[in-house]
């Protein structure tokens, strides 16, 4: 019901969704660009429109009464943001008791400009040993959804640069706070490879 809902609404919208041909069910989404607010309820249409039951981090102060129960069953996961957490090691964790688990994650980590990726997206997908989904809205072509599924090589700099030949072209609600698909100077990353898609 809520996927034929969210079919409908994007299509009234003139949005179009697209995705991979046998997705998997356990995988590290990222979303790009991710420039503005809307971003999140177009994401969680095209989640749903599509199938994905894609899961995302967030502050746990925002799961508090009266609106925790509903984000958890929108597939929210609350992060502890006070204390110095290891969210890294707290996502591959939910791989290994989850069957299916497709966690989406925005590598700019806001929607603001910043000079660069964080490298978490990366470290939680080889750490659990999952492939990568490529998923953008974009809005001047007016279609969202997942583009590709990326097998990681374990080499952090030639992976970036195939990502971001899936990317090229596409274009978020506010272009001018894309930051460049370059990972950030402080960027760590663990050298394994995942499994193909």
């Amino acid at each position: 019901m809520l996927q034929a809902f969210s079919r409908i609404v994007l299509k009234l919208l003139g949005w179009r969704t697209f995705d991979v041909a046998g997705r998997p069910p356990r995988a590290v989404l990222i979303e790009y660009p991710h420039t503005s607010n809307w971003d999140a309820i177009y994401g969680l249409l095209t989640s749903f429109a599509i199938g994905a039951g894609v899961s995302w981090m967030a502050k746990d102060a925002a799961f508090r009464w009266p609106f925790g129960g509903l984000l958890k069953r929108l597939g929210g996961i609350p992060v502890n943001r006070r204390e110095r957490t290891n969210s890294v090691a707290q996502m591959i964790g939910e791989f290994t008791t989850r069957e299916r688990f497709v966690l989406g994650i925005t590598p700019e980590g806001t929607r603001s400009l910043t000079p660069g990726w964080k490298s978490g997206f990366y470290r939680i997908a080889t750490g659990a040993g999952v492939p990568v989904l490529l998923s953008t809205i974009d809005y001047a072509r007016k279609e969202a959804g997942i583009i590709a599924c990326l097998e990681l090589s374990g080499d952090p700099e030639r992976d970036l640069a195939r990502i971001a030949e899936f990317y090229a072209g596409r274009r978020g609600r506010r272009p001018g706070l894309a930051s460049p698909i370059r990972w950030l100077p402080d960027a760590q990353f663990d050298r394994k490879s995942p499994p193909p898609c």
